[in-house]
């Protein structure tokens, strides 16, 4: 029974689980009447589920709806659908709409769908004041209420006959902005007005105009009046005056000047009227202009004023322009068709002219402190007018130049260039300075006391002498240096070290070292160097010579090293050998001492040793030598006698007798009396293979010192 309920259960869950089962197809959002509308017109945005079920049940649907993001309606429904009505669309309703449904745990969410409603609101435009003054600013403030920022606003000031002046905002966070025009001279009345601009998917979009603000301007001043008297025309050195007047609404912070090419001649504050009088001159030719300023109001009349010449400028003459010193000078000063005037002379400097004489003419004796500008001045009526400078150059004789090699010597050294200087102590500039190289003109230089020449052709055999010339505007002419003879220095090429011997060197021997050069300009220093752990200079000599030698006396142990040599002379530049390397050996005698003394002791110790082994081997063959001995003494002198008794021959064996140092003593009883003196002292035997045909023993060699009786 219990199994049987089991299965019921089972099957029932089953049958409710099937119940509840649904999917989302597809969750759509859609605008009504269209995506674009106008301002002011209903939108509804609706949201649509698509689900299917597997029964007919109830689900509860939460709808969201978003713009640009944003959580803008919100509702719950058990149908498919919802929908949030905007009864009056504004420009800020545009934007990008989303719809999310959420149903038993699972949510599903439309594509994004873009609403556009187009028309912005008609935007309202405030002006601070309705009457302003010339300089004053007007205040305005334009606003679109319904509008959502970014915004651009546009404002305009308009006049009459004339192309409105435009001013442009943007405002990222506000619906309004404020800006402010200025009230210039001319404005009378003036309209304003504003017109706002936002961007849709990268389009611009305008409002509409808002209202026009009419706003009114008073002058605070009429435009001044400029006058000259007694008239704008007249001549020079007749007094001229300006008057500048207007008329203001108030006193308080007005100004009034009084301009000529930008330069105030007068200026009054707090006054209707402004005067000013001066004696007319031909710089007084010109236009005027009167200003009047209250705060930013300014207003400007001008005047141009004609000033007729009275005289002519004077005229300075000088009987010469360029003279030598100690000469006479006249300057002469003249007005062309009129000689009533009072006459000066002055001559000119920076800290003020130099009066020298209230003249037309002025004659003096002049030095060359005199050079300089002069002029002479006219006065009529109080006219003082200035003639045009005229330069005058008084000329001192140029010295004789002396010619010189910048910095030094009168040498160069082959492939550097010359530098000459030619100078003149005293003189007038400008000099004029010609260099010659030989006869021949190198360069010409005009300057104010010496000039410099440079030559960059040196030859190795050039020998033409220099010099140069100076002259200046004095009459005494040319004057010329001294000839200028230059040593042309070879630098030192290919310098090499030897020695005499080379290589190895006998202790206490002597070496000569030989230091040359291939080419370079005489005295040369040789200077001879040896590098162990450290450079030594061991020798130095200036010699007029292309080579030097050094001996050295004694060498020892001490000097063995490498060897070098540097020669230079007065190009200044060092040429150092290749090094070479010298090795100090012992001496011939020096070796025999020491061969003495390790020989000898060795030699020594040799013989020494042969003795001792000599003795050695004798003490061993002793007793067996003795009785042999005697037996072939024994034979041999029996056999002597015999063949001397025979034929007489001699017969030499192989052994022979030393009668004072072998003595042999017979042990045969049987050989005769002569015999048995005999001893024997050493006696070596060799035995070697004997002849058959002879009895006797050949290849013997004996030692025998015998009596000095026997034979």
């Amino acid at each position: 029974m219990y199994l049987a309920l089991l299965v019921i259960f089972l099957q029932c869950s089953e049958l409710y689980t099937q119940e509840e089962v649904f999917t989302f197809n597809a969750v759509e959002i859609k605008v009504q009447p269209s995506v674009k509308v106008k301002n002011g017109a209903p939108v509804s945005i609706v949201c649509h589920a698509d689900i299917s079920k597997n029964t007919d049940f109830q689900l509860k649907h939460n709808f969201t709806i978003f713009k640009d993001g944003k959580l803008v309606f919100m509702t719950v429904s058990d149908k498919g659908d919802a929908q949030y009505e905007i009864p009056m669309a504004r420009s800020s309703d545009t934007g990008d709409y989303e719809c999310t449904v959420e149903a038993g745990r699972k949510t599903k969410s439309s594509n994004s769908l873009h609403v556009w409603v187009t028309g912005m609101t008609k935007p309202i435009l405030t002006a601070e004041k309705k009457e302003v003054l010339e300089g004053d600013v007007v205040k305005l403030r334009c606003e679109l209420p319904e509008e959502v920022p970014p915004l651009y606003f546009f404002f305009r000031k308009i006049k009459m006959n004339s192309t409105p002046k435009e001013k442009h905002v943007f405002e990222p966070y506000r619906n309004f902005s404020v800006v402010e025009f200025s009230v210039e001279e001319g404005d009378n009345i003036l309209q304003f007005d504003c017109f706002g601009r936002r961007t849709v998917k990268l389009e611009f979009e305008n409002s509409e105009h808002s209202n026009k603000t009419l706003v009114t301007v008073r002058e605070p001043f009429i435009k001044p009046t400029l006058s000259a008297k007694p008239s704008n025309n007249i001549t020079e050195g007749d007094r001229i005056q300006f008057e500048c007047s207007t008329v203001v609404a108030r006193m308080r912070d007005i100004e009034i000047i009084l301009q000529k090419n930008k330069t105030i001649l007068n200026s009054v504050r707090d006054e209707k009227i402004l005067k000013y009088s001066a004696i007319a001159t031909l710089e007084d030719s010109g236009e005027y202009l009167c200003k009047v300023e209250q705060g930013r109001a300014s207003k400007t009349t001008k005047l141009n004023v004609d000033v007729s010449e009275l005289f002519p400028k004077p005229i300075l003459a000088a009987s010469m322009n360029k003279l030598d010193e100690n000469t006479e000078l006249t300057l002469s000063c003249s007005i062309s068709g009129f000689r009533k005037a009072n006459f000066s002379i002055l001559r000119k400097n920076s800290n003020g002219d130099i009066w020298l004489k209230n003249s037309r003419n002025l004659t003096m004796r002049v030095n060359v402190n005199d050079t300089g500008s002069y002029i002479c001045k006219a006065e009529v009526k109080g006219i003082v007018k200035e003639s045009k400078p005229v330069r005058i150059n008084v000329y001192a004789p140029v010295s004789k130049p002396t010619l010189s090699v910048i910095g030094g010597l009168p040498e160069v050294v082959l492939g550097k260039p010359l530098r000459l200087i030619c100078h003149s102590v005293t003189g007038t500039p400008p000099i004029t300075f010609t260099f010659y190289k030989g006869n021949e003109i190198k360069k010409i230089v005009i300057n104010d006391t010496y000039a410099t020449f440079l030559d960059e052709n040196i030859r190795r055999n050039d020998k033409r002498g220099y010099k140069c010339d100076a002259r200046n505007n004095h009459s005494s002419g040319v004057k010329t240096s001294n000839i200028l003879n230059i040593t042309v220095i070879v630098p030192i090429r290919n310098a090499s070290l030897g020695s005499i011997p080379y290589g190895e060197v006998e202790d206490g021997s002597e070496t000569a070292f030989l230091c040359s050069v291939k080419e370079g300009s005489w005295p040369i220093l040789f200077r001879i160097f040896r590098k162990t752990d450290h450079e030594v200079l061991l020798f130095e000599k200036s010699e007029n010579a292309d080579r030097v030698m050094w001996r050295k006396e004694a060498m020892n142990r001490q000097d063995t090293g490498t060897y070098y040599c540097i020669a230079s002379n007065r190009a200044n530049v060092d040429v150092k050998s290749h090094p070479i390397t010298i090795s100090v050996i012992l001496a011939s005698w020096q070796k025999g001492v020491i061969a003495a003394f390790v020989l000898i002791p060795i030699a020594g110790a040799v013989a020494l040793t042969l003795w001792w082994f000599l003795w050695k081997k004798k003490k061993a063959k002793g007793p067996s030598v003795e009785m042999s001995g005697s037996a072939l003494a024994t034979n041999l002198t029996s056999e002597k006698l015999t063949r001397q008794h025979n034929d007489g021959d001699y017969y030499s064996g192989s052994g022979y007798i030393e009668d004072s140092e072998n003595h042999m003593k017979s042990t045969d009883e049987s050989k005769g009396p002569d015999l048995e003196s005999a001893e024997v002292e050493y006696t070596e035997v060799e035995v070697s293979t004997l002849d058959p045909h002879r009895d006797s023993v050949e290849n013997r060699h004996s030692r025998i010192q015998g009596h000095p009786d026997a034979t």
